[in-house]
């Protein structure tokens, strides 16, 4: 009876509405890139004070994760993740916005996050206490491991070119090395800036590397962002319903891995999406297809990173050890609340818990119309927005964004120079993905790895500790086998082929191997003898850190240039390319010219902004973004009209920022 009671307290119309807000706001907040879940959570936490405890708790859980489900539109129809946790969302939402399967993607999103969601929620309210113990059972060697699991996705990322793919985590993981060591103090890698004191911020990071390079390319031509199928087809609900319902393992598989990783403290929705992902691709029965708009992408990584939502909450409320950075935000709620956190609470305040659990529940559920409502409002907006719009729009958000992270005008600076740097990469064959993944476990995976050493070396069983737990064992063979299955598969596959054009011919020529031959990418070797330097470079340097701040940059660079030695041999015996003028495609050749205005144009507004003013710096970059992407020459009443666009955005979220979250926006010399 107790429990009905619980369900009724959380389905109260204060409750609901307070649900149907938070979900609201949370979607919202979390499809702008740079506004995270933390922020949202962090910003809303005093408005709490004033509530009940369980109906503050509610709202709080509401807004999480609706955070969470939010920054898939984001990474669907822009590529650029809202948060964090829709890393892997980019992967296929993206390319199937772009064949114009962007309605589908978000109705397949929605429907996976509110499943996943609910799976965590569940777990949550039936097994909070013994699932626990879970997290008690991993140490520094499991979680080191737990991060190399997901590195092993750059197999999945980088098919046809893996040492690319190990070149780019490398380098993420060494850029995750920047700033103050997390175990052992030093100081590494900041070239006596102070801008890299601080290291290089996760999130500002992933706006930078994936952000950037849209925004450079958008302007190349005047073809439209997404090509979309004349179709009038709306939420397409029948068809996502049969294409989960046909992947249902895939959905339940999913949810279970977001669960189980949000009960490991500090892993996140980020790490859940990236594993699942790549379990999804290497059960699929078509694992080409993923990364080329694959709806079980989509869902995988939506199921499993709203899954971490309630599997976050069980550490969080059974041990008081916060499974995400929200969550502890959310223990010091509970703890103002005058909340006991521990095995207690579910007995001596328990109306409070049970009916937070319910709350949560009740505010996924609300997630399934609240999100196809917005998510398709939000479709067609990107998907008509003229690009003379949308390119300045879309880069004033990852300015911003990676400003309000810190109000700190370094990062903003460090964003552009990464994605500029990415867009580089790109265009020679490094993804950004591999090196956004390096970043995001490098912390977890430098903490474990310099703590099993040291007990390792302590003990005198440094093999032991590495490779003799059992955990550790059955995390080890998953991540072996995540990365050579992709490599297996495609090796079959191409013997397969050979073998079938071998059945059909009559004659084989002597001279068909060489012919068969790869051509050299000679930009290769130009980057990789530059990634040896910069190897040799940083592995010197750590010759003036202490044993616990070296030894993992050390390994890093030692490995990094092993793969770049390796990526340089692999392209010198190859034949060399022809020189054929690449298909500029519908949209006409691209043009140098605006790509490098753009450059121009973001690093100047980064640098220039502390100096000018936020505002006037804004509004200027954004009318010059607007003239570099407009091919048509631009009547005056439509440069009127897009000056009073320009004039209203930059002002409304200047006034955001300022009045509402409290920020302090950059003045310089004018306003």
């Amino acid at each position: 009876m107790d429990i009905v009671q619980f369900l009724l307290d959380a389905l109260t119309p204060l409750n609901l509405v307070l649900a149907l807000v938070g979900v609201a706001l949370g979607t919202l907040i979390g499809a702008l890139p740079g506004l995270s879940a933390t922020m949202a959570v962090a910003i809303l936490v005093p408005f709490t004070f004033a509530m009940t405890p369980a109906s503050g708790l509610i709202v709080l859980g509401a807004i999480y994760t609706g955070a969470i489900y939010g920054g898939s539109f984001a990474a669907i129809l822009v590529n650029t993740p809202g948060t964090p946790s829709s890393i892997a969302t980019t992967f296929d939402g993206y390319p199937m916005a772009k064949r114009g399967d962007g309605g589908l993607a978000v109705t397949l999103a929605t429907l996976a996050s509110v499943f996943g969601g609910l799976i965590g929620a569940i777990t949550l309210l039936v097994l909070a206490p013994p699932l626990a113990n879970v997290a008690l059972a991993f140490g520094p060697t499991e979680y080191f491991w737990m991060a190399i699991f997901g590195l092993t996705l750059v197999s999945a990322l980088s098919v046809g070119n893996t040492v690319k793919g190990l070149i780019g985590a490398c380098l993420g993981l060494m850029l995750s090395t920047i700033g103050v060591a997390v175990v052992g103090g030093d100081v590494r890698y900041t070239l006596d800036t102070q801008m890299l004191l601080g290291g290089i911020d996760v999130t500002s990071a992933l706006i930078g590397l994936f952000c950037i390079p849209v925004v450079i390319d958008l302007v190349a031509t005047k073809a439209p962002h997404l090509n979309v199928l004349q179709d009038k087809r709306g939420y397409r609900l029948g068809e996502a319903f049969r294409i989960t319902l046909t992947t249902k393992l895939n959905m339940v598989r999913s949810s279970l891995i977001g669960t189980v990783v949000g009960i490991l403290p500090g892993a996140g929705g980020s790490i859940a999406g990236l594993i699942s992902y790549s379990e999804a691709r290497r059960s699929s029965r078509h694992p080409e297809r993923f990364g080329t708009g694959e709806p079980d992408g989509v869902i995988a990584t939506e199921a499993a990173n709203n899954a971490t939502v309630g599997g976050g909450f069980i550490p969080t409320l059974v041990l008081g050890i916060p499974g995400t950075p929200p969550d502890a935000i959310i223990l010091g709620a509970l703890l103002v609340q005058g909340i006991k956190i521990g095995p207690t609470l579910f007995s001596d305040q328990s109306n409070i818990v049970y009916t937070f659990m319910f709350g949560l529940l009740i505010a996924t559920v609300l997630m399934l119309p609240v999100g196809l409502v917005m998510g398709r409002y939000a479709y067609k907006s990107i998907v008509h927005i003229p690009k003379s719009l949308l390119v300045p729009t879309v880069a004033f958000l990852t300015i911003l964004g990676s400003f309000a992270i810190h109000s700190n005008p370094h990062e903003t600076q460090m964003m552009v120079m990464l994605g500029v740097a990415a867009w580089v990469l790109q265009r020679f064959g490094f993804p950004p993905s591999p090196i956004v993944l390096g970043l995001v476990l490098g912390q977890i995976a430098e903490q474990g790895f310099v703590q099993t050493y040291m007990i390792g070396s302590a003990t005198d069983s440094l093999a032991g500790m590495f490779f003799g737990r059992p955990i550790s064992m059955g995390i080890i063979a998953f991540a072996l086998l995540t990365l050579f299955y992709p490599l297996y598969v495609t090796l079959r596959a191409r013997r397969q082929t050979r073998a079938a054009a071998v059945e059909r011919a009559d004659v084989i020529t002597k001279h068909a191997p060489s012919t068969a031959r790869p051509w050299r990418d000679t930009p290769a070797i130009v980057f990789g003898a530059l990634f040896v330097v910069i190897g040799v470079m940083a592995y010197v340097q750590t010759k003036d850190m202490s044993a616990m701040g070296s030894v993992f940059p050390s390994a890093l660079a030692a490995a990094l240039v092993l793969l770049s030695i390796i990526l340089i041999v692999f392209q010198i015996g190859r034949l060399r390319a022809p020189s054929n003028t690449p298909d500029a495609g519908a949209g006409g050749k691209p043009s140098s010219a605006r790509r490098a205005a753009a450059v121009v144009v973001l690093l100047a507004w980064a640098f220039l902004m502390p100096v000018v003013g936020f505002f006037t710096s804004s509004l200027v970059a954004f009318l010059i973004l607007t003239g570099i992407a407009s091919f048509e020459p631009l009547k005056p009443r439509t440069v009127a009209v897009y000056a009073l666009f320009a004039a209203v955005i930059v002002g409304a979220f200047c006034l955001l920022m300022v009045q509402v979250l409290n920020l302090r926006m950059p003045d310089g010399l004018l306003f």
